[in-house]
């Protein structure tokens, strides 16, 4: 995940990894969009995990902060369907132009 957001890699936005915020700490949080990707393991199945998780994302709502959630076993067999979610989440909340490398027919020149 890391590697498709860090560097403004995706789309301009600027994501942070291991952002602390109050008692928590975001996995990949875009402040310019006020939204946290988080990437769950097992551990989060539990019960006593899935209300601490609930609690903290009423915590994060609170403070206008969106959460997605997405299971690190599903990041290899569903890559673009989680890279599509972000990049919509992100244009809803803080839409930006998308890159001319990104249009259909836009290809660079290199003339001198």
């Amino acid at each position: 995940m890391w590697a498709w957001l860090r560097d403004r890699r995706f789309a301009a936005y600027k994501f942070r990894r291991q952002h602390p915020l109050g008692p928590h700490i975001l996995d990949f949080f875009c402040n310019g969009a006020k939204l946290d990707v988080e990437v769950d393991g097992f551990q989060h199945g539990s019960p006593e995990n899935q209300v601490n998780d609930t609690v903290r994302d009423a915590f994060l709502e609170n403070q206008g902060i969106q959460v997605l959630r997405f299971w690190s076993s599903h990041l290899r067999r569903d890559k673009q369907v989680i890279r599509d979610k972000i990049w919509r989440t992100l244009q809803e909340r803080a839409p930006q132009p998308v890159p001319g490398y990104c249009v259909p027919g836009n290809v660079a020149s290199n003339k001198t």
